[in-house]
Order: structure tokens, then sequence, then C-alpha cells
């Protein structure tokens, strides 16, 4: 009987310890699951937030570079030169944006290649070309960067670029339409003067992401720092 008795105690303590193990093993995966939902929700809303870009940033990325002083030796110095590639700009200023040649607009890219730029990302509606939602609110950025007093005066490209879908007549001319939807809402939202803001299209023709020729990277807007300034007219 005491045999017995031993043996049942044992096996219910054997028992009780296995569901006490079990719960504890339980409660630990549950743990792991929260913390491993936990880290996947901040890893996505840090991805979130990674694309969006905020006004202080664009302002940064345009700002002109620092002056540097230099020893002149007489004669003209080469701010004062009137540049060929400063008269290119200035004979662009309030052209339309679909007059622009593919000269013109080679030669644009070819001054704009070495000026403060910033690509922004925005989504408009299949085949449109009308500013809302997080088209808008990055537009609203532009605008109030392009206002600040770091900017205020200067002379901006706007590029529009597509992803590589569709074909290239229809890309440009769709490029075409959403740089100056920008450039419109600009002069319009924030009174920045229409002859310093040059609009063109370059279609799919300039991929950000050529390794992923549809990725939402490619339907931006870009905007560069002519690093001019407009003269007053004479």
């Amino acid at each position: 009987m005491k045999t017995t008795e031993a043996q049942d105690v044992a096996g219910i303590d054997l028992y009780a310890l296995s569901w006490e193990a079990l719960m504890v093993s339980s409660a630990r995966a549950v743990r792991r699951v929260i913390g491993f939902g936990a880290l996947a929700l901040v890893a996505l809303s840090q991805s979130a937030g990674a694309q969006e870009v905020t006004e202080q940033q664009i302002v940064r990325a345009l700002m002109p570079p620092p002056k540097t002083r230099g020893l002149t030796l007489g004669g003209p110095t080469q701010a004062a030169a009137i540049s060929p590639d400063k008269a290119f700009v200035d004979s662009l200023r309030g052209k339309p944006t679909r007059s622009l040649t593919l000269g013109d607009r080679a030669k644009l890219d070819s001054v704009a290649a070495d000026k403060p730029a910033i690509d922004l990302v925005m989504e408009f509606d299949f085949n449109s070309d009308v500013l809302r939602g997080e088209a808008l609110a990055t537009a609203d950025k532009l605008g109030k960067a392009l206002s600040s007093p770091e900017l205020r005066g200067q002379t901006f490209m706007i590029g529009g670029h597509t992803d590589a879908k569709g074909g290239e007549d229809p890309n440009q001319k769709l490029s075409e339409r959403r740089a100056d939807a920008v450039k419109r809402y600009l002069v319009q939202a924030y009174r920045i003067p229409a002859d310093t803001l040059i609009g063109v299209g370059y279609g799919k023709s300039h991929l950000k992401n050529a390794d992923d020729p549809f990725g939402r990277e490619n339907r931006r807007v870009q905007a560069v720092n002519m690093l001019q300034v407009k003269t007053a007219e004479r």
C-alpha cells in the first residue's frame, strides 16, 4: 500500500511538473511572438518614415555650397563673367515645359549634373497630373522650402520622371504634364516667381532604380538648384 501511494504521489508530482513546464514554455513562446510582432511594427514604421521627406531636408539638399575666397590677379572674375551655361538657363526662363526640345533637355541635364538636387517621390494616379494626397503634401513641403530665406530667389529646375511602364512618347508627355503641375502649384500656392522655375520632362529616360524599372522611386519629381539668381531686367 505504501509503495502504491508513493507511486501515486510520484506520478502526481511528475504530472504537475510536466504541466508547469508546459505552461512556462507556452508563456515564453507567447512572449517571443509578441516581441517579434513589436519589432516588426517598429521596422515597418521606420521603413514608412524613411520614405517621407521634411521641409528642412529639402532646404539642406538644395542649399548653395559655401562661398570660398580666392586671390584675383586683375581682370574680370569668374563670377562676373557671363558663362554659356548661365546664358542657356536664362534663355529657358518663361518657356513652356512642352516647348523644350530634346537638345534643350539634354543640355539642361548636363548643366544640372553637378548642382544641389533632391528626388521627391510623388504618387500620381494612373496617367494623371493632378496633385493630391501624398503628392500634394510633398509639393507643399517643396513650396515651403523654396520660399525659405535660404533658397528664396534662386532658380530651380523642376524635372518630371516616370517609371518604365508604357511607351517613350506617352511617358515623355506625362512627365512634362506632371512637372508643369508642380511648377503651377508652386507659383499659385506659394507665389514663387514663374521665371525662377524651369519645368522639364524626362519621361522614363532617367530611371532612379534601373534594377526595378517599375519601382515607386522612379515616379518622382526632381528639384535642382541651378545656382543662379535672376538678374533684374534692364
